[in-house]
């Protein structure tokens, strides 16, 4: 296939159907590649719309003049017809445990950035080892993962998608 004609069939196949084709074309194995859902797609779009959103300690659930990490993503999630707990330690119990190195769009990521291994910081996976979420310095925003700081933060991620 030329490269036009293979670029309009892409397109024909959609977003997920891309995604995959190349998983499958470059070469990346079936446990590592996980295409996106039109589920996670939406919850991602939709949180970008929010960058920018001050940061506020205890903001209220169902806010959205400010968000705290866990009051963000579980207004999010709700947007997308997933109900969450209200805080990150009780949102690191919900759904299934995935691997750092199996992390899917939409999948909740968690950190801890008191000293400890507890939690207190969740964020949701943007792809590319990008997170968004709502942090105490820049409000809602999308961050690298593999930031000095954010890289030894990592505890655990859930997928509840």
């Amino acid at each position: 296939m030329r490269n036009g004609n293979l670029l309009k069939h892409i397109v024909k196949i959609g977003t997920c159907g891309a995604i995959v084709w190349s998983a499958i074309t470059f070469g990346a194995s079936a446990d590592t590649a996980h295409a996106a859902t039109p589920t996670s797609l939406s919850l991602i779009s939709k949180s970008k719309n929010y960058i920018g959103t001050p940061y506020l300690y205890g903001a209220a659930a169902g806010s959205t003049a400010a968000f705290d990490c866990s009051s963000f993503t579980q207004y999010m999630f709700k947007s997308v017809g997933v109900w969450l707990p209200r805080t990150s330690t009780a949102q690191a119990w919900m759904g299934k445990k995935v691997d750092k190195g199996s992390l899917s769009m939409g999948d909740l990521i968690f950190y801890s950035t008191n000293g400890g291994k507890s939690i207190s910081h969740v964020a949701i996976y943007a792809g590319s080892n990008k997170i968004i979420h709502s942090s105490s310095s820049k409000g809602v925003s999308v961050t690298d993962m593999n930031s000095s700081y954010w890289k030894t933060k990592y505890v655990t991620a859930r997928r509840v998608l």
